[in-house]
């Protein structure tokens, strides 16, 4: 029972990770209608670069360490949001009129193009963080021996008030009555006054932030940020909002933190190998089912 336990809690880290991702999708998916597989790229690349940035500070510049993880932390961030606003102005922009596929292919071609930046950055090569808050918070008490890691519990808390503050923000502020305007009826806003390309820049720059937050959180865990794993996590976060919601953030965060949870739990019963196969397995499944489901509700 204590093992069952230990793998749900190291879930709700994973959970919190895939949340910030999926909510940040939406805020672009819920605007533009068109499929982006660039956000794992994105999550990918902040990582890498975070990493790489910190290193550099750290060997080169003879930074202490909290300076040289400070230092990472605004190279990436620049980076992230000219990378926001230049696929706004140079993707979204010419292409929001065209076929939806011509959004896909570029942001297939834009993750390709981060992912090869960054190993030609890295020279091919695995930088690593050294450990830190790694010690274990029991969680039950130190008889249990069920317990995260003083990082992964900064982490879930980091997740968890970005995902309520944003909800907050889309409930209760102009700024999300305007996003939720803007998702319903894009031409109606603008007779209103409001300039949806505007809105669009300003939701693609706030998703690239969320995305790049879970870089940073997931390089400071894991120690790295692997440059391949950007279309992997661009694939598992288009099928999670599919299956949770694409008009949603909530709702997406929430499916993509239950995906979190059977991770977790498939890593610790069954092979590793056969784990994105059977989270692609089920979530094909959610996805056959809901679309049955609003066939019937149709007829």
């Amino acid at each position: 029972m204590s093992y069952f336990l230990q793998l749900l809690l190291n879930g709700i880290h994973n959970a919190a990770l895939y949340a910030l991702l999926a909510y940040g999708y939406v805020l672009i998916h819920g605007l533009t209608h068109r499929t982006d597989l660039s956000l794992g790229a994105v999550f990918a690349f902040s990582g890498q670069t975070f990493i790489l940035a910190a290193a550099f500070g750290f060997s080169v510049l003879w930074m202490t360490l909290p300076a040289a993880l400070g230092f990472g932390i605004i190279i990436a961030a620049l980076y992230v949001g000219a990378g926001g606003y230049l696929v706004s102005k140079l993707i979204y922009a010419p292409l929001e009129i065209g076929s939806r596929n011509t959004v896909l292919v570029a942001t297939l071609g834009l993750s390709i193009f981060l992912m090869e930046l960054s190993r030609i950055a890295a020279d091919t090569r695995d930088y690593w963080l050294p450990p830190m808050l790694a010690s274990p918070v029991h969680i039950l008490g130190p008889a249990a021996d069920i317990s995260l890691t003083q990082l992964q519990i900064v982490n879930i808390g980091i997740a968890l008030v970005v995902v309520l503050l944003a909800e907050l923000t889309m409930k209760h502020t102009l700024a999300g009555r305007i996003w939720r305007a803007v998702s319903d009826e894009p031409t109606a806003s603008a007779i209103c006054g409001i300039n949806p390309k505007a809105v669009q820049t300003k939701a693609i720059l706030a998703a690239y932030a969320i995305c790049a937050l879970a870089g940073f959180l997931a390089a400071l865990y894991y120690g790295n940020v692997s440059f391949n794993t950007g279309i992997i996590f661009g694939l598992k976060i288009l099928f999670i909002t599919a299956a949770g919601s694409f008009s949603r953030p909530l709702h997406a965060a929430f499916g993509a933190a239950i995906i979190g949870m059977v991770e977790s739990l498939w890593g610790g019963y069954f092979p590793v190998l056969w784990r994105d196969a059977a989270v692609f397995s089920l979530l094909v499944f959610v996805l056959a089912t809901r679309t049955n489901v609003d066939e019937q509700e149709r007829v």
